[in-house]
This record gives C-alpha cells, sequence and structure tokens, in this order.
C-alpha cells in the first residue's frame, strides 16, 4: 500500500483531474470542474439541458480517471427498482431471506449516472432518496450500504412536480447548459472527429478511490471562517431577490465552498469561492442568471475581473476592426487613441496589482490587443 499523499501533491492531481476530463470536449470546461466539485464534495451533481451536450459522456469520462466503479441507467415512468437496485434472489427468497443480486448494479458503484431522474416512479424515487441523502437502500426488511462517491444526473428541464422537489433539493450542485457557442464550433468539428476515429480511448486513471476520499476528507481542514459573513449577507441578498435555498442548501453550500478552495488550490477559503453559490442557490434558469449577476455585484472575486476583461477584450477587438475599414485622419481615430490610453493605464494597474494570478495574465494578455490597437491607430494618424 502506497504512502499517503501529501495535501499540496493532492491537490496537484485534482487539477490534473479536471484538465484530463474536460480534454475531449469543446467549451466543457466548466462542467468538468463541477463534476470533480461533486466528487472530492461528496455531494450530487444534475446537469440541466439538451441532448447531446456530453453529459454522459463526462460522467462515464470522469468514472474511468478515477478507475471508480460506474452505474448508468436511463429512467422511464416505467423503470422498475429491480432494474436499478438488482433482481431478487430467488433461491434466498425460498428461504425466506428477502436478497437483492446487486452486482453491477447502483448498490455497488462509486459513481453514477441517471438519465431522466425525474421520469421515476414513486417506488424508485423513495428507494433514490436515501439512497442520495444517508448512502443507504432500504429494501424489505434488509438495509443495503453503498459505496456511492456522488450521483450525477441529468434531465432537459426542471421540475414542476410538488413530489419530485425532494429529490430535486438533493441535488446541492445545479449546473444550466448552454450549446457550445458559435466561435467554438470548428474546434468542435475536429474535436468530434477525433472521438468518432477512436483517437480519445479510454481514458487513464490520473487519481485513486483512496486519493478521491482523502480529498473529501481534506475538504473539512479548510479554513472557511473568512467567508461566513459574507456567505450569510449572499444568503439575505438572495432571499431578497427572491431566491429561496432550504436549509438544507444553506447548510451543505459551505461543503462546496471548502470544495472549491481546494480544486483552487488552497486550504482557505476567500470571497472568490463564494462563485461556487452559482450552482448551490438556483431553483431555473432564470434564477441563475439572476444569481450570477448578484454575485457579480456583491463578491470581489476572479470571475468578476475575467468577466470585465473579456468584454474589454471583445470592445478592443470591434474598434480595430473599424480602425482597419477607416481612412487616414478619420476625426474618430484620436477620440479611440484617447480612450485606448486611458484604458492601458487601468489594464497595467491590474497587470501589477492583481493578487490572482490567472486574472494577472488575462490582464497582460488584453494589455498585448489594447497595445497592438493603438499601434493601429498611431499608424492611421501617422504619428
Amino acid at each position: 500500500m502506497s504512502a499517503p499523499l501529501e495535501a499540496g501533491q493532492l491537490i496537484s492531481k485534482l487539477g490534473v483531474l479536471v484538465s484530463e476530463l474536460e480534454k475531449p470536449f469543446v467549451g466543457r470546461s466548466e462542467e468538468a470542474r463541477l463534476l470533480v466539485l461533486s466528487l472530492i464534495s461528496g455531494e450530487h451533481a444534475i446537469l440541466i439541458g439538451e441532448p447531446g451536450t456530453a453529459k454522459s459522456a463526462l460522467a462515464r469520462r470522469l468514472a474511468d480517471l478515477v478507475k471508480a466503479r460506474f452505474f448508468k441507467y436511463l429512467l422511464t415512468r416505467f423503470t422498475e427498482p429491480d432494474e436499478l437496485f438488482g433482481p431478487l434472489d430467488i433461491g434466498a427468497l425460498r428461504e425466506g431471506r428477502y436478497v437483492r443480486v446487486t452486482r453491477g448494479k447502483l448498490p455497488e458503484a462509486d459513481i453514477a449516472f441517471i438519465d431522466e431522474i425525474f421520469n421515476a416512479n414513486s417506488a424508485v424515487l423513495n428507494m433514490l432518496l436515501t439512497l442520495m441523502n444517508e448512502r443507504v437502500v432500504y429494501d424489505g426488511y434488509s438495509e443495503i450500504k453503498i459505496p456511492l462517491l456522488t450521483l450525477i444526473s441529468a434531465s432537459n428541464n426542471v421540475p414542476d412536480e410538488p413530489e419530485l422537489q425532494a429529490v430535486y433539493d438533493r441535488f446541492l450542485l445545479r449546473h444550466f447548459l448552454k450549446p457550445v457557442s458559435e466561435n467554438l464550433w470548428g474546434r468542435l468539428l475536429e474535436a468530434s472527429w477525433l472521438i468518432e476515429s477512436g483517437a480519445y480511448m479510454e481514458a487513464k486513471p490520473v487519481v485513486s478511490i483512496d486519493e478521491v476520499k482523502a480529498a473529501g476528507s481534506l475538504v473539512f481542514k479548510v479554513d472557511v471562517s473568512g467567508v461566513k459573513e459574507k456567505l450569510l449577507k449572499l444568503y439575505a441578498v438572495f432571499e431578497d431577490q427572491g431566491i429561496h435555498l432550504t436549509d438544507r442548501r444553506k447548510g451543505k453550500t459551505l461543503k462546496a465552498v471548502a470544495a472549491n478552495a481546494l480544486l483552487n488550490g488552497r486550504l482557505k477559503a476567500v470571497e472568490d469561492d463564494l462563485f461556487v453559490l452559482k450552482y448551490t442557490a438556483p431553483r431555473d434558469r432564470d434564477e441563475a442568471e439572476k444569481a450570477f449577476s448578484i454575485l457579480l455585484d456583491e463578491v470581489e472575486a476572479r470571475e468578476k475581473h475575467l468577466r470585465e476583461l473579456s468584454e474589454i477584450e471583445a470592445n478592443i477587438r470591434e474598434a480595430k476592426a473599424y480602425i482597419a475599414r477607416s481612412p487616414e485622419l478619420d476625426p474618430r481615430l484620436l477620440d479611440y487613441l484617447r480612450s485606448f490610453e486611458t484604458l492601458r493605464d487601468k489594464l497595467e494597474k491590474l497587470a501589477r496589482e492583481a493578487s490572482d494570478e490567472v486574472v494577472r495574465r488575462r490582464a497582460v494578455d488584453v494589455l498585448g490587443e489594447l497595445n497592438d490597437a493603438i499601434d493601429t491607430v498611431k499608424r492611421k494618424l501617422v504619428l
């Protein structure tokens, strides 16, 4: 048996896991990170969106990368408990014992993917509830303890039926997928070709099940004391804006914040980690948009800077396209030059003072784009 990894080594391997998970998929880096977050936090995740957005493929690859026992099933309203939990052992039944044959079924899985979970009938839903909440399946007179690390599910829609709300609430992490954006369609074609041709075969494990469990224990060693007050304030803001979190979700969100800090390479949670609330707070797609806007306003963090830098970059590129078409000595060129030079001061300050390395590098990249635009304007003006 190998010696346990130091915290730093373990955190590093989690970063490799995220990178390897997203590798075959174009535009799915956020989804890959979300699934690793669910794995190390021991919570369940649901991906909501149209078919064909790599939901099941991500779950399968995650299981391969950690060499986990994997169970996958598509539910319909006719699905019987035996299909998920195993058939009754006829021999045992003749002896008066109520035993299921669980080999290869959900009770023996480390990671499970249940597609269209809200199609389940009441018999299946009742068994799933205790499985998700207690890692136990109650079946007749027997109690089956299960090793499940995380249950990943998928659905095209958010459920409206009251009887489904208890199951939906047990998915701490909810993510609303969108199709790949148009600017990534070219890469999507290339990646799909590689996958269809067999270039991406079965993934080689990069983290063991024992290391996943060690990471789960490490989550509770993350110092979350510095973000609790801000977290409580966010709960109040969400409630005021009509986004309600159940008591269960309020309590468990702190664990998701700690897990997010771990994935960010830290044993101390900071405000940036509170962006994980975009997965734990919203109930539907509209609330997801509203929650993200609230977080951008309320949290001083990486994502806020990155979003702003992306908008600045888009504006610079739009201006460069206009400048390229404009005649020399166009009076608007001077206006562009003045605004660009003002913007340069802001970007230089961010690149110099940003404590987050990702933000700093992004600011340097956008600054390079801006300097190129300034040079283009000066050439047009013959300065």
